[in-house]
């Protein structure tokens, strides 16, 4: 069977320019560039937004939470914070914390008036509550990684390893759906509930489930070939990983875009801003943001 080259070789050329297409549109806004906000932290983490934008995020080593404004003013929202790390508002505008420095997870008011949603499993402390994601139904998911903590008296790991668990919106049942990750970290699910992304920094890798309708999470597929700390979705399903700067994949598990952030480490992202197009990034001691073409897929995050 005779190969017809010419028609083959303009095959390639076109996939190859589709594919090279794809990764220049990437999902920075034309001509947008990283801009720094502020650099007077220790380390920043946790970020999310409320409905009208502004934007919430932790500097876990001062104990505090501080606050963006949609109007680019940067305030202290609460402290001391409970030591608080990843974040994320309910649909009520109660600001979800893991805050452990007791291993625990919060909820704050609009007002600062805080009060634990749930503390301990098994007769045991958590790890400590690391990243959190609400539903729209006010069912949660948190990871649960074992870093030591210079605020803790113990010196090792209360659970029998690092796993995912999923609090029931009444509030009442916490049961743990994963037993078979590394070191689960960064955590993310769609808007409408059925899919679950998880990072497992220890194993380098991030995966996806479906979520069955008790909470429970089946289906495991890997996503990417990469860990994260933190993550946030776009309204397109592109998925932003972070480490060593913000790593996009779309859909497919396929990376698209890449922004180096000019720091350390960078822990989270969140999109943010009154019209939710501006990635807001957490990294090391300072706060970043830079926007995009596409707006975030989850309001509050």
């Amino acid at each position: 069977m005779k190969t017809n080259r010419h028609t083959a070789v303009l095959t390639i050329t076109s996939c190859l320019l589709l594919a090279y297409s794809s990764l220049a549109a990437g999902v920075v806004a034309p001509g947008a560039t990283l801009e720094k906000l502020s650099g007077e932290f220790k380390f920043t983490e946790g970020p999310t937004s409320d409905a009208a934008g502004n934007v919430y995020f932790t500097d876990q080593p001062n104990d505090r939470i501080m606050k963006w404004g949609v109007d680019g003013k940067l305030a202290t929202f609460l402290t001391p914070a409970g030591r608080s790390n990843g974040m994320f508002f309910d649909s009520n505008g109660n600001l979800i914390a893991c805050a452990d420095e007791k291993n625990e997870l919060w909820s704050i008011a609009p007002d600062g008036k805080k009060s634990i949603l749930w503390s301990g499993y098994q007769d045991k402390l958590l790890n400590g509550p690391n990243d959190v994601w609400v539903r729209k139904d006010g069912s949660l998911y948190f990871t649960d990684p074992y870093y030591q903590r210079p605020w803790w008296a113990h010196k090792r790991m209360p659970q029998d390893g690092q796993h995912v668990y999923f609090l029931a919106s009444d509030h009442k049942t916490l049961k743990r759906v994963t037993t078979d990750l590394r070191q689960p970290n960064g955590i993310i699910g769609t808007p409408d509930g059925k899919r679950l992304f998880v990072a497992d920094i220890g194993a380098g890798k991030t995966y996806s489930y479906d979520v069955e309708s008790d909470g429970s999470l089946v289906s495991k597929k890997l996503h990417c070939e990469l860990g994260s700390d933190g993550m946030t979705l776009d309204e397109e399903g592109n998925l932003y990983l972070t480490g060593r700067g913000v790593t996009v994949f779309d859909g497919a598990g396929k990376q698209i875009d890449h922004i180096d952030v000019p720091e350390s480490w960078t822990a989270n992202a969140s999109f943010g801003g009154a019209d939710h197009k501006t990635l807001f990034i957490t990294a090391s001691k300072g706060l970043y943001s830079i926007r995009l073409r596409t707006k975030g897929a989850n309001p509050s995050k």
